[in-house]
């Protein structure tokens, strides 16, 4: 089963001891490992501006984040297009070589990449540009390699279709082609292979000036038999006309010297550029992978740290820690926390004598998360800063 995790703050002075480790511990206990596991998560104290700022950085990360699962989300189906098997896909799936999920259990803050004496406002922008180069250079690479895939497609299918689509290339002898001459030129028919005798049987009434007996089974396969038809050119377009309100497909074929060859020569270019390209978009989907998600945590570090500020202020004396869950045990992982850090919310989550969120006060938590409060749009208003996050 997947995992599922969460990012939770509180500040120290929630817990006894007044120390971190023990918090964390405590924190684990409150959780119970049944319900998932607790480790630290480390953010580091980065520079603070002005109240309005920090409102504004808030609001900007949720946006940002929000980018982030999308690029990270895009970059695994890339992926997963050209890797089907799990196994392999995995082995791709590593941030800073190691597998995704133990990157996030061992974060650090990359304090070289990012400084952090750096303003929030830089860091933002920083983790904004990057994000949007990640996606840029996956799309790009993947778009010219789905491009490729396609062209090579086509060009199997003209090889290996049947006679309606096919090349005809390797097919058609020129010696039963009517070439060079100013009244008369060959037509190629694609019939279905019920309607042969009907197309014997009508061909030289289709149109005036169709040449009598001039008919030929060139090839046919399950599905269909070719034919070579003479015609006078000035009723050829009248001829395949009449193909059509036949259900008869006409083939367009004019004999090239050469053309076997050069058919061949361009599925073996295009072999060769698809398995090039191929690599190309591996190592850049890789790379987007490991790029997009090591942005996307440290985009998450920052959401945790501004929201710990504008909920708690300061001195900066919070417990960050990480719960790795699962999708089923994540509800039960949250109404341990709420159980025992409810009262953080003040007034602002008023609950019954079932510990239950008052009816008003989950009207007022809604109102809340959709003003940016908590773990933002779209969930729900908790008294200590959570965020939730799965990796697709």
């Amino acid at each position: 089963m997947p995992s599922r995790y969460a990012v939770v703050s509180l500040p120290l002075s929630a817990f006894d001891s007044g120390q971190t480790d023990d918090a964390v511990a405590s924190l684990a206990a409150s959780v119970s490992s049944d319900n998932g596991s607790v480790t630290p998560f480390h953010v580091p104290d980065f520079k603070i501006g002005t109240l309005d700022a920090l409102v504004q950085q808030a609001d900007d990360l949720a946006k940002l984040e929000s980018t982030c699962n999308a690029v990270v989300s895009k970059v695994g189906e890339s992926l997963k297009s050209i890797l089907i098997d799990d196994e392999r896909l995995a082995s791709h799936k590593m941030v800073n070589d190691k597998p995704t999920e133990q990157y996030l259990r061992t974060f650090r803050w990359n304090k070289i990449r990012y400084r952090s004496d750096k303003s929030l406002g830089e860091l933002i922008d920083i983790l904004q540009k990057e994000v949007a180069t990640v996606d840029n250079d996956v799309k790009t690479k993947f778009n010219q390699y789905n491009s490729v895939k396609s062209n090579l497609a086509a060009v199997h299918r003209r090889q290996t279709g049947n006679l309606s689509t096919k090349s005809l290339v390797p097919i058609v002898d020129p010696k039963l082609l009517v070439q060079d001459s100013e009244y008369i030129e060959t037509h190629l028919v694609a019939v279905p292979t019920n309607s042969k005798k009907e197309f014997i049987k009508s061909y030289e009434t289709l149109s005036p000036m169709v040449v009598p007996r001039s008919s030929v089974e060139v090839d046919h396969d399950d599905e269909f038999t070719l034919f070579a038809v003479a015609t006078f050119k000035k009723f050829s377009n009248e001829f395949i006309h009449k193909c059509r309100e036949q259900k008869w497909t006409p083939r367009q074929y004019k004999h090239v010297e050469g053309g076997r060859e050069d058919e061949q020569r361009e599925l073996d270019r295009l072999t060769n550029e698809e398995r090039k390209v191929c690599g190309e978009a591996l190592r850049i989907g890789r790379t987007g992978w490991s790029e997009s998600v090591m942005v996307r945590i440290h985009v998450l570090a920052l959401r945790v740290f501004v929201e710990a500020v504008l909920r708690y202020g300061l001195p900066l004396e919070y417990v960050n820690a990480l719960i790795q869950t699962t999708p089923k045990l994540a509800p039960k992982a949250k109404a341990a926390l709420d159980s025992n850090f409810s009262y953080l919310g003040g007034n602002a989550l008023g609950r019954d004598k079932r510990g239950r969120v008052k009816k008003d006060d989950a009207a007022m938590s809604s109102e809340m998360a959709a003003a940016g409060f908590g773990t933002g749009e779209g969930h729900e208003y908790t008294a200590y800063v959570y965020y939730e996050l799965e990796f697709p």
